[in-house]
């Protein structure tokens, strides 16, 4: 479950996909996927959550893995490299790893 914390030790992946609005559902079920079947298997993992923009051009990878050590450690894996192929097929991305700093939230009214 994601979980944002300043004291929760994770590195934060944010992964921004470009995409051409044809392609943004086939985009999100190939991160689905690949959530699904290969990275929430492998050491570190913590959550991943996929948004897609309501204009089509764009898909968002909020993830958390364990340490930026677990996360470079995902791309040995040969079944991460087919994955991203697919990816890389139809999108481009910019991922970075990023730390919490700042939190603030409206309680919930019950």
């Amino acid at each position: 479950m994601t979980h944002i914390s300043k004291a929760q030790p994770v590195a934060t992946l944010i992964n921004v996909f470009t995409v051409a609005p044809e392609n943004q559902q086939k985009l999100v079920d190939i991160l689905i996927e690949a959530t699904e079947n290969v990275m929430r298997h492998l050491p570190g993992f913590v959550s991943a959550n996929i948004h897609k923009s309501f204009d089509g051009t764009r898909v968002t990878n909020y993830a958390q893995w364990r340490s930026p050590e677990d996360f470079d450690a995902m791309f040995n894996d040969p079944e991460v490299t087919v994955h991203m192929n697919k990816v890389r097929e139809i999108a481009t991305n910019d991922g970075r790893l990023y730390e919490v700093v700042h939190i603030d939230r409206i309680p919930v009214i019950t």
